[in-house]
């Protein structure tokens, strides 16, 4: 698990490193298919503008036993670390200099699964949170948008198979970001974003 080429990523208010080849082909192929097999896939249902809707992907949330966390009305509780995401987790800290307790991992079945636009700005990630997204299979288009410079037009980047971005700094408070549907034939992704949820 060893990353190559590294990426800085120009955008206003946000701090964006890319590593397009963090793992190798052979070993992102082996790790997808030891998760997409062996993890406990639930569909869980978030609550928005007072209304209940199914979550579009399938997800786990792993990390230490105190690791819980809360977006959109959903409380995770974590499972416990499978022995492949504890050492993704390990290298990946190594790789970025900053320690993670806590992994939600997104399985997007085709096309049709998506993630709208959000930042990841709950009060148990701090005020400035790193968040290191591991990306899988399939490539998908990352999209992000300037929650107050409305005239700019959005950025994209397509996340592909082993690759990894690190988002840290005033990111969250000053972006948001979506995976958004598509009508192309993908395959399944697998995407892993490592944070630290502060117990209380």
């Amino acid at each position: 698990m060893t990353a190559t080429v590294r990426e800085v990523i120009d955008l206003p208010d946000a701090q964006l490193t890319y590593w397009p080849q963090f793992l190798c082909a052979s070993t992102s192929d082996r790790i997808f298919a030891d998760l997409h097999t062996t993890l406990a896939w639930q569909q869980d249902y978030i609550t928005l503008f007072g209304q209940t809707h199914k979550v579009p992907r399938l997800q786990v949330w792993m990390g230490d036993s105190d690791a819980h966390y809360q977006y959109s009305g959903l409380a995770l509780s974590p499972q416990p670390w499978s022995p492949t995401v504890k050492a993704i987790k390990q290298s990946i800290e190594k790789c970025c200099h900053h320690r993670f307790n806590s992994v939600l991992i997104n399985l997007y079945r085709d096309g049709q699964d998506s993630n709208g636009w959000h930042s990841d700005d709950e009060p148990e990630l701090g005020g400035n949170p790193v968040i290191a997204s591991l990306s899988l299979g399939a490539t998908r288009r990352f999209r992000l948008r300037h929650k107050y410079q409305k005239a700019r037009a959005p950025s994209s980047l397509d996340l592909s198979h082993g690759s990894l971005l690190l988002m840290a700094g005033t990111t969250q408070q000053y972006w948001q970001h979506c995976l958004t549907k598509t009508t192309r034939r993908v395959g399944p992704r697998i995407n892993l974003t490592f944070r630290w949820v502060e117990v209380r």
